[in-house]
């Protein structure tokens, strides 16, 4: 039985919840605090030059290398925004090796580009690999909607059903009520509610009230689920940061 703690934040490319403060490096920190195995991010910054150019403590390198540093040896970034100045989009840290992985563009109009991650990674001592998918849902419902659906059909293309699967990220739908049927029809459980009883509230992180951010599983079993805001965690994305200690057989 393998341990796996899971971690999935929105990090608001680095800024706090106000924009008024650029605080990755406090970020940095409060993820490492949590000692996750995977972390799932969404609205990292790959690239962006006139960022850079305003704050002096701006990394050299994307941000996701910057958060990864020392501690997750492996990791994937995914486009997901376009802009004159850089870009930004999904990342995943590992402490295991990522032996692949994938971004596929989920953009449905032409006001939100979006788009989601797909990674495959070798834990130790299972032949199958953990398949991971990194999540950042449209604003429209109609979107998510669209969304949901291709990312169904990718999982049902492309990972086998009895292989063990962690859904994660940024779903900006309070009610949930389409996400969980979809989850449902595949197989997947929210963690937060197969432990709590009910979603994890996320958002906004100064009082979480409404449950954006999920971790589904399939194959894995939660144990623990908690929201952090507190803390290290105060006055950083405008995301709480989702937290689960899972077991995968």
């Amino acid at each position: 039985m393998l341990n796996l703690r899971i971690v999935t934040i929105n990090i608001h490319k680095g800024f706090s919840w106000s924009n008024r403060r650029f605080v990755l490096h406090r970020l940095r920190e409060a993820i490492r605090s949590t000692e996750a195995d995977i972390v799932f991010l969404q609205e990292v910054a790959g690239e962006n030059s006139s960022h850079a150019q305003k704050h002096p403590t701006w990394p050299d390198q994307a941000q996701h290398e910057f958060l990864a540093d020392s501690v997750w040896s492996y990791f994937a970034y995914g486009k997901n925004a376009f802009y004159p100045n850089g870009h930004h989009g999904n990342a995943v840290l590992s402490k295991f090796p990522i032996l692949r992985s994938e971004q596929i563009d989920s953009s449905t109009n032409r006001i939100e580009q979006r788009g989601f991650l797909y990674c495959g990674i070798k834990v130790p001592n299972h032949r199958a690999l953990l398949h991971c998918l990194c999540i950042h849902q449209g604003l429209f419902a109609v979107s998510r909607r669209k969304q949901l659906r291709m990312q169904a059909d990718y999982i049902n293309r492309h990972i086998p059903r009895d292989a063990p699967l962690i859904m994660a990220g940024d779903f900006n739908d309070w009610r949930g009520r389409g996400v969980s049927d979809f989850a449902s029809l595949l197989g997947l459980s929210d963690a937060a509610v197969a432990v709590n009883g009910r979603r994890a509230r996320t958002f906004p992180a100064r009082i979480p009230m409404l449950p954006l951010d999920r971790i589904y599983i399939r194959g894995l079993t939660a144990k623990k689920a908690a929201t952090y805001y507190r803390g290290v965690w105060r006055k950083l994305s405008d995301h709480a940061s989702l937290i689960i200690e899972s077991e995968l057989p």
